[in-house]
């Protein structure tokens, strides 16, 4: 079994706290399983079993994928549930581009990020690319329609994305049962 890793942008300081903000008073409410802000991410691409001797090479395609990329301005906003409102199972806000285009570099940055791990060898998860940060994971599938139309109001601060991060995920090894993330690598986009 190797690493179970995934390349993703990291929110700024400025719209984590932003969004905690928002959400702290309101987590009271429901039974999930909510997600740490230090571990708040948008990910790009999971890679659910790398051989350790790929990561490096893994890290080194993606790096050469995104030394071009121009740097894009994103915020959070608005809500994102898997599979629907009425049986969610994982409660997201959305990626909203601040910048012209944003949305498409962000897309491309995703499909460099799957292309990577094609490319040395490793399983992609792949799945249609629809960018959200996790906010909670529910026991059961449940009705989250007040929790949809809640985030509806929701909008954070723009932020530039200078660096994707590739994070090793290691399973029940964290606070709670929940993963514990170590970062592998920082890699600059090329702007």
């Amino acid at each position: 079994m190797g690493t179970r890793l995934f390349a993703a942008v990291i929110p700024s300081e400025e719209a984590v706290e932003h969004l905690e903000a928002f959400l702290e008073p309101r987590r009271a409410a429901a039974d999930f399983r909510w997600s740490i802000p230090a571990q708040f991410h948008i990910t790009l691409a999971f890679l659910p079993d790398v051989d350790d001797q790929l990561i490096d090479d893994y890290v080194d395609r993606l790096a050469e994928g995104l030394e071009r990329t121009p740097i894009p301005d994103l915020r959070l906003k608005g809500p994102v549930v898997f599979p629907d409102a009425a049986t969610t199972r994982v409660l997201a806000v959305g990626i909203d581009p601040v910048s012209e285009a944003a949305d498409v570099v962000l897309e491309r940055m995703a499909g460099r990020a799957r292309n990577a791990a094609v490319n040395v060898g490793t399983k992609v998860d792949g799945q249609r690319y629809r960018p959200h940060l996790t906010l909670a994971r529910l026991r059961q599938p449940a009705d989250t329609t007040n929790w949809v139309r809640l985030l509806e109001t929701y909008e954070g601060p723009g932020w530039p994305v200078y660096e994707v991060a590739v994070i090793a995920s290691h399973l029940g090894e964290g606070p709670g049962g929940r993963p514990r993330y170590q970062t592998v690598a920082e890699i600059p986009i090329g702007g």
